[in-house]
């Protein structure tokens, strides 16, 4: 009945918005829109519990690419970016690994993680920096992440892709090296980096 009455409540929207609800295809695309929205929101809001030093920035521009950055954030020390995609999955469903691919419950979800790779390295070819030098980590929302985080290797791509629930992002992050501390010079230079080559997305709207 809840699921019943939630597709009701989706076709409701999609209707006020202008949205053919009878297309499963587009009430699909705008039911995860509305979600990838509500992950970057939180995730955003985590990230306001860093120690201090650390600079934060949001819905980011990668010119000549397809593609937004969700967040990019710049630790204390300088040493490398930490680029994050924040997901909103089945809360019903654990993130796990199964031979070596994310699946989230059964459905398989590591083309999800292959392609943000491709754009962490998309964005370091924008800044003009090494791939090495960002840190993608993928933040679920919802879906239980099998122990905490999973440490994902990607074929082509020089460091894994960390899948972290979204309960484990600040200590993670604020207890990696050059995670506390006093601001560096280099992380006044790369945060004027992403400022200067990442501006923040502005819609049409």
């Amino acid at each position: 009945m809840y699921a019943l009455a939630r597709r009701g409540w989706w076709r409701t929207v999609l209707r006020w918005c202008g949205i053919n609800a009878n297309d499963r295809r587009l009430e699909a695309a705008a039911v995860r829109q509305v979600q990838g929205s509500l992950g970057e929101k939180w995730t955003a809001e985590l990230l306001t519990r860093l120690p201090a030093g650390w600079q934060v920035f949001h819905d980011l521009t990668v010119a000549g690419r397809r593609f937004n950055v969700d967040h990019v954030a710049v630790p204390p020390s300088g040493e490398g970016l930490i680029v994050l995609d924040s997901k909103k999955w089945h809360a019903g469903w654990p993130t796990t690994l199964v031979r070596g691919r994310v699946h989230c419950g059964r459905q398989d979800r590591h083309g999800q993680v292959e392609a943000f790779a491709g754009y962490v390295s998309g964005t370091a070819a924008v800044l003009g920096v090494p791939a090495g030098m960002l840190m993608p980590v993928i933040v679920v929302h919802g879906s239980p992440v099998a122990g905490g985080r999973l440490d994902v290797p990607v074929p082509g791509w020089e460091r894994t892709v960390h899948v972290l629930a979204a309960d484990r992002l600040v200590d993670v992050l604020a207890g990696m090296p050059g995670g506390r501390g006093p601001v560096q010079p280099k992380a006044v230079d790369l945060a004027a980096r992403v400022r200067r080559t990442l501006p923040q997305y502005r819609s049409a709207a």
